[in-house]
């Protein structure tokens, strides 16, 4: 999967180091990934979660942290949306509904 932007990650860990692992890690488990479906997505991340279309929610570092992505599955792309904390994601979802 080609990954849209890594930037996005990199400044997350600046202010969170204790999630550059954990995203470093989830970085190259998708980036080497062809996933067609979210079944794909599930099957490897157990915890991931799915909102709307193609709006996926990963959790990061035991559920520290909440990584939201647009996985565009017929153009082998992820889209990074948002990085959360764990809080700011609640607050964030609530106001989705």
């Amino acid at each position: 999967m080609r990954i849209i932007t890594r930037r996005r990650l990199r400044e997350f860990g600046e202010q969170h180091p204790d999630a550059i692992t954990p995203l470093d890690d989830w970085y190259r488990i998708v980036k080497r990934a062809q996933y067609r479906t979210p079944q794909d997505v599930k099957e490897q991340f157990g915890s991931a979660s799915f909102i709307g279309g193609t709006v996926t929610v990963f959790n990061i570092a035991g559920n520290k942290y909440r990584l939201v992505v647009n996985m565009r599955y017929d153009w082998q792309t992820v889209f990074v949306m948002h990085l959360f904390t764990h809080e700011e994601y609640d607050e964030w979802n609530k106001g989705r509904r």
